[in-house]
């Protein structure tokens, strides 16, 4: 009997030692994101190497809540080049590293945010924090060259398809016309691979800052929400910055017929240059 139990101890040793070390150890690499597919992206390290990751359906992303022992569910949307991230993962057979968890912090998207949106990550604290501002201008001027530099890199996209949805005054709803166009956007990325849409809500300069800000999110939102239950495209292949706020007016806010082409989503179909030249 104590033989037998013996070697039961002995076998199962043996199949968690092969699981091991065929399973591989995790590996947690941190870098900036100067590249984005569907199906991968690109980190630059701070010691200026590169990593590729493998994005999958089952890979998690996530932002430290409280004191950083919880975490929320985030959104793939929210993984733009630029983010600053930390990524855990194993090797594949193919010896790519397959990422399980990306997290990130939520004042790192923000700042990866406003540098899409053309703004300093202090300019929308103005009116609230004069003096802090003032104290961290010699810090913004020493960065905004490596700013810069950092988007110039990112790997180039042909736009596919380009759709504007426009909006009533203080309104995030879709109009029957916009929910087809965007119906028939979804439909077009049916035989495509490695594709990203990405999704930029505006506002008009009606209305506070604060409104506008979160207006122009609601509408960003309201797209991603249908393209993804009525269009069935998956997470991962939204990449959105989101909240524009009234940055880059494409007309006068000084007329209603400039506010109006103001309130707007801009929606386009990003296909990388590489993959497009691969296939």
């Amino acid at each position: 009997m104590k033989a037998r139990r013996l070697g039961l101890v002995v076998l199962v040793f043996c199949c968690v030692a092969w699981v091991s070390a065929f399973a591989g150890d995790e590996i947690t690499v941190k870098g900036l994101v100067t590249e984005r597919t569907a199906d991968n992206l690109t980190l630059r390290t701070s010691d200026g190497s590169t990593t590729a990751v493998l994005l999958t359906d089952y890979t998690k992303v996530q932002v430290p809540k409280g004191l950083g022992l919880r975490k929320r569910k985030a959104s793939w949307a929210e993984i733009i080049p630029g983010l600053r991230v930390e990524v855990k993962g194993m090797n594949n057979p193919e010896g790519k590293l397959e990422a399980k968890q990306i997290t990130f912090k939520k004042t790192d998207l923000e700042t990866a945010s406003m540098i899409q949106a053309g703004l300093n990550p202090t300019e929308q604290k103005v009116s609230a924090n004069q003096q802090a501002i003032a104290a961290n201008v010699t810090k913004i001027d020493e960065n905004e060259a490596a700013v810069n530099q950092r988007f110039k890199e990112l790997t180039d996209f042909d736009v596919k398809k380009s759709l504007v949805v426009n909006f009533a005054v203080g309104s995030s709803k879709l109009s029957a016309k916009d929910k087809a166009s965007l119906s028939a956007l979804a439909a077009s990325t049916k035989d495509l691979q490695g594709y990203l849409i990405q999704v930029q809500g505006y506002a008009d300069s009606s209305g506070n800052p604060a409104f506008n800000q979160t207006l122009s999110r609601d509408r960003a939102e309201a797209v991603i929400d249908y393209l993804m239950q009525e269009g069935n495209i998956t997470p991962r292949h939204i990449m959105a910055p989101g909240a524009m706020g009234v940055s880059s007016p494409t007309a006068s806010n000084e007329t209603a017929a400039g506010r109006a082409e103001n309130r707007r989503v801009e929606v386009k179909l990003l296909m990388n240059k590489g993959l497009q030249n691969r296939s």
